[in-house]
């Protein structure tokens, strides 16, 4: 288990299932709560390493909640990926699966209406905080934001496909650049 003895791997269960309930907007809207839990407060991975999982994870062919997956088997090999996985998995799956079904018939009803529509804020914030602290490791760096000043003109002001921005990205940090 990578030296995580049975409390520590129950108690990283444990936060990912309580983050499984916040995850309003995908589980990558919990990255800032997963970042300060497994580098800030137990220190099992560093910034770069966070960053790095998550990277390889977005990168890869599948569901974008694989990250989830690699920094549990970052922290503790397979037994931090199970711990992990079936944390963030396990709460919100079963609440999606029964809201799904109560909503389905109630989906023109004013108040399910507006509790959607709230969601879209609530979420935008939590994505913004995520891409914060992703970008950590490269805050310091007047490049990093040449590049993210670049990024938001071009899909503020042209039609070109976000796909395009995140290949340049991954150019420019394959270069060095970032």
């Amino acid at each position: 288990m990578h030296g995580m003895d049975t409390a520590a791997l129950f108690g990283l269960f444990g936060h990912f299932l309580l983050l499984s309930m916040l995850a309003v907007g995908g589980a990558i809207t919990t990255a800032p709560d997963m970042q300060r839990y497994l580098v800030q407060e137990h220190g099992w991975l560093s910034d770069a390493q966070f960053s790095a999982s998550i990277g390889l994870a977005q990168a890869a062919p599948g569901p974008n909640i694989l990250f989830v997956a690699v920094l549990g088997w970052n922290v503790a090999g397979l037994a931090g990926m199970v711990a992990t996985m079936a944390g963030i998995l396990i709460p919100s799956s079963t609440l999606a699966f029964a809201a799904s079904r109560w909503l389905g018939s109630r989906r023109e009803r004013l108040g399910v209406r507006a509790f959607t529509a709230g969601l879209a804020p609530l979420t935008i914030g939590l994505l913004w905080s995520t891409g914060w602290v992703l970008a950590t490791p490269v805050r310091h760096q007047w490049s990093a934001w040449l590049l993210l000043g670049l990024t938001l003109l071009v899909m503020l002001r042209t039609q070109v496909s976000p796909m395009w921005l995140i290949g340049l990205g991954a150019l420019v940090g394959a270069a060095g650049w970032v």
